[in-house]
């Protein structure tokens, strides 16, 4: 197997053991009172996510070799991702709901930045094509998602901001 797929199989199987966890953790969040926001946007971020695979995919020459400290920096990235999820714990889902009277989580990545979580996966969707030579997709995604994002934060201040 190429560096490619290596990778890319690698992070699918992440990414799909990602959102089985975070369904899990919704749908118990929901059956203790949770609620959901933002649901509008949510395919989006799938459909931004799994374009950006198939982007890195299908421009990408299976033979290219990665540059060795963007992959380093990738690998930190899902060590950071890990972080996060670990936090929050039962609270992480990749969906913004909201237990009413539950604690805003202030500890781990949580102490040093607001939403780090947003803050990874716009690393990645641009350290990870930039580590196999492709800018385009780099940048090309980095704006779809920084509109995404952008919207989410918004939504997500609003649907917390009467927890403390």
């Amino acid at each position: 197997m190429t560096w490619l797929a290596v990778v890319l199989v690698l992070v699918v199987i992440q990414r799909l053991f990602e959102l089985w966890l975070a369904d899990r953790n919704t749908r118990r969040l929901k059956a203790a009172g949770a609620q959901e926001f933002g649901a509008r946007h949510y395919p989006l971020f799938i459909l931004l996510h799994s374009s950006w695979l198939s982007a890195i995919a299908l421009l990408t020459p299976w033979d290219a070799v990665p540059e060795a400290w963007l992959l380093g920096l990738y690998i930190l990235l899902q060590i950071a991702r890990v972080w996060i999820i670990v936090t929050l714990g039962p609270f992480w889902t990749t969906r913004i709901v909201s237990l009413p009277g539950a604690p805003l989580i202030r500890t781990g990545p949580y102490r040093f930045v607001r939403h780090p979580n947003y803050w990874v996966a716009s690393a990645e969707i641009a350290v990870l094509p930039l580590a196999f030579g492709e800018v385009g997709v780099a940048v090309a995604f980095s704006v779809f998602n920084a509109g995404l994002i952008a919207w989410r934060v918004r939504t997500e201040t609003r649907a917390l901001s009467g927890r403390r």
